[in-house]
């Protein structure tokens, strides 16, 4: 298995450990250096060693949390520049709620440690404060947003993406369609359909496993499914859909599902309410 088709089948592992990785370190950075520079020129610290650790963690657990809700926003409401200014508003708003958020997840977990090491806990002055937050997170707020486009822009460019080579004119149109032009890293190649071992559903995509590979495709998996059923593939669960030719073995369970094993090792689950078009198509 090559390194990129290892990063994709645990792409969401390597993305959090990434993120935590980051998070960890950059934290842990601004907490030392505020304790080196509180110890400055021999200086007495103010504070006792313990607590730039819980200020910084404390935020970065914060963000952390909250990181989800930003790519969910972004999936759900791309930046339109045909209505730039109203969506400038709607990311404007959307950064308050994210300050809101942070501030209030950071505080309670300050809180939380405080009381548990017997210290006083004070935020401040509440609008003076929540200002000052904002000032730091509306940066930190836009600067993740071009980290998850730019990320997600090299991500596209290294797996390629996927579509038919041929379509009606009228995308609405159920075309079966035999082969797929695949873009990737300034080439274009293309791939059999007989070769798709499984689909899995990815939000507005559908993820093509092809000999460790995976391809994405915009499209549901619903319409996709039906689109090629003629060609041997057939949906198994609300996220998967499998090319019968590449069955090893199906394996009933006692909660009346089953699993289908893959000839490249690959368990999937299928569901109930699948089965019996399953055991349709195999007849």
């Amino acid at each position: 298995m090559t390194k990129l088709a290892h990063f994709q089948q645990y792409k969401l592992r390597y993305e959090i450990a990434i993120l935590l990785c980051f998070f960890f370190i950059h934290s842990t950075l601004l907490a030392t250096s505020v304790i080196m520079e509180g110890q400055r020129d021999g200086n007495q610290l103010s504070f006792q060693l313990w607590e730039p650790f819980v200020w910084e963690y404390a935020s970065a657990i914060s963000t952390l949390l909250l990181f989800p809700l930003m790519v969910m926003l972004l999936k759900t409401l791309p930046f339109n520049w045909l209505s730039i200014k109203l969506y400038i508003f709607y990311y404007f708003i959307a950064s308050l709620i994210f300050s809101l958020f942070h501030v209030g997840i950071m505080v309670a977990i300050k809180e939380l440690v405080y009381f548990v090491m017997s210290v006083e806990y004070e935020f401040g002055d509440l609008w003076f404060e929540l200002f000052y937050e904002y000032r730091k997170d509306v940066w930190s707020f836009i600067f993740f947003i071009i980290f998850i486009k730019a990320y997600a822009f090299i991500i596209s460019r290294l797996q390629g993406e996927a579509n038919p080579v041929a379509q009606g004119e009228d995308e609405n149109i159920n075309k079966s369609f035999d082969r797929l032009l695949v873009k990737k890293l300034g080439k274009e190649f293309i791939i059999k359909i007989e070769d798709v071992e499984w689909l899995e559903s990815a939000g507005n995509y559908v993820n093509l496993h092809i000999k460790g590979r995976i391809y994405p495709m915009r499209a549901t998996i619903s319409h996709l499914s039906e689109q090629i059923a003629d060609k041997g593939f057939c949906r198994i669960h609300r996220s998967h859909a499998i090319n019968l030719d590449c069955i090893e073995s199906i394996t009933p369970l006692s909660s009346g599902d089953s699993e289908v094993k893959l000839i490249n090792g690959k368990v999937l689950n299928l569901s109930r309410r699948y089965k019996d078009n399953f055991k349709a198509q195999l007849i």
